[in-house]
């Protein structure tokens, strides 16, 4: 068997859009990646995964809870590239837009946010961890994301 890619796929806070549009993704394109990309972890598609050792991780949300900010270095530290996959992971918005309240509605919510057990500010994934390339929007540039997607399979030489 030829090497495949092996990848992760994670959500963190957000509307998980762009797993919804790389489900659709594989519509079209699941015999040719299912030959090229072995799908490490991605609880969406399968029961049993694996964190360790993966070529890339693809991270969709923003941080929004310390226990977040742990998991996000357990991935990075799997990893070997990390790829930033939509709005929220990117910039971190629309799911920080609470960062961005003025100081009275910040002390309204502020017994939700300790009750949550949330962090005063929602970070974008490159606050917390090195970002090797994103894919912005909300949901993901579909055409980007296949873009990044190729240039992995090519970098890690799964294709020439």
């Amino acid at each position: 068997m030829s090497k495949k890619l092996k990848i992760g796929w994670f959500s963190f806070s957000c509307c998980n859009d762009s797993t919804i549009v790389f489900t659709e993704l594989l519509n079209t394109n699941f015999e040719k990646w299912m030959k090229l990309i072995d799908f490490q972890y991605f609880p969406m598609l399968k029961k049993k995964n694996n964190l360790e050792n993966l070529d890339v991780a693809f991270v969709e949300g923003a941080i929004a809870k310390e226990s977040d900010k742990k998991r996000l270095k357990q991935i990075r530290k799997n990893c070997k590239r990390l790829i930033a996959i939509g709005s929220c992971a990117v910039n971190a918005g629309p799911s920080g837009q609470r960062n961005d309240f003025d100081e009275k509605k910040k002390k309204e919510i502020e017994p939700i946010i300790k009750k949550l057990k949330l962090c005063k500010k929602v970070c974008a994934l490159s606050e917390i961890v090195k970002v090797d390339a994103q894919v912005s929007g909300c949901p993901m540039s579909e055409r980007k994301f296949v873009l990044i997607l190729n240039k992995q399979l090519k970098d890690f030489k799964i294709i020439k």
